[in-house]
């Protein structure tokens, strides 16, 4: 059991870089093929939650591999940092609500988010590598990797910038095109948009929780916050800080 723990430790990052790089370039070369009913050119996969999903994954397991090549490697260095920042405040909760939503929503109404017209330019695989494989890789880098989290007001409040920039490049582009990237958020008032928005933040902000409970859970006997020490340093730079104003 330690050696397989062990191997998933020192493999996991490098296989799951290279199966998102895979599905990404996989994406990238459907790129000029005649598109069906349901998708549109204008602002290209970069529309899509899902793919800008793909290309978050993929970043963050080709730094965590990188950090893993990192001899004598520290929790404190500032790429493994970078790394468990990426992951707490982006790639776990938004890798999970891209799983969640998604097939929500498909198991209410296929048409309101991917349309079967799609099903014979994106083979079924591709969809499942897309809005399905995620979860599980997930769930396994939180079960075989602890991540130092942040504090939560601060990064629900990057993750609340980043939702809101999104969505403002959705509403662009519908603007731009009359066509909204998602079928279902044509169903919607401008009121009523607004509210699914504020709904989905709170659901991703949830999903945060959530991560941050299953690394302390799993790694309780870990120091997974803020070292006594760069508190202690903290405090002291923040009085000096505060006496200079004065």
């Amino acid at each position: 059991m330690l050696q397989v723990f062990a191997f998933l430790m020192g493999t996991g990052s490098y296989l799951s870089f290279g199966w998102y790089t895979f599905i990404v370039n996989y994406l990238a070369a459907k790129d000029g093929e005649e598109l069906p009913a349901g998708l549109f050119v204008y602002g290209g996969p970069w529309k899509y939650l899902t793919f800008l999903n793909l290309l978050l994954q993929m970043t963050f397991f080709g730094l965590a591999a990188v950090n893993d090549l990192q001899p004598g490697k520290k929790a404190e260095s500032v790429l493994n940092r970078w790394k468990d920042l990426l992951f707490s405040v982006f790639a776990f909760p938004v890798g999970t609500f891209v799983v969640v939503l998604f097939w929500t929503i498909f198991a209410y109404d296929r048409e309101l988010i991917y349309p079967a017209t799609i099903d014979a330019f994106l083979p079924p695989w591709i969809n499942h590598a897309m809005h399905t494989s995620i979860l599980p890789v997930l769930l396994g880098e939180v079960l075989v990797q602890p991540h130092t989290y942040p504090q939560t007001r601060h990064a629900l409040a990057a993750l609340s910038v980043v939702g809101l920039v999104y969505l403002s490049w959705i509403v662009w582009i519908y603007l731009a095109v009359g066509v909204w990237a998602y079928p279902l958020l044509g169903h919607f008032s401008a009121a009523g948009l607004l509210g699914f928005f504020f709904f989905n933040m709170a659901v991703a902000s949830l999903l945060y929780l959530l991560g941050d409970r299953l690394n302390s859970q799993i790694w309780s006997e870990i120091v997974i916050r803020q070292p006594p020490e760069r508190k202690k340093h903290t405090r002291q730079y923040q009085n000096y800080h505060s006496s200079q104003k004065n």
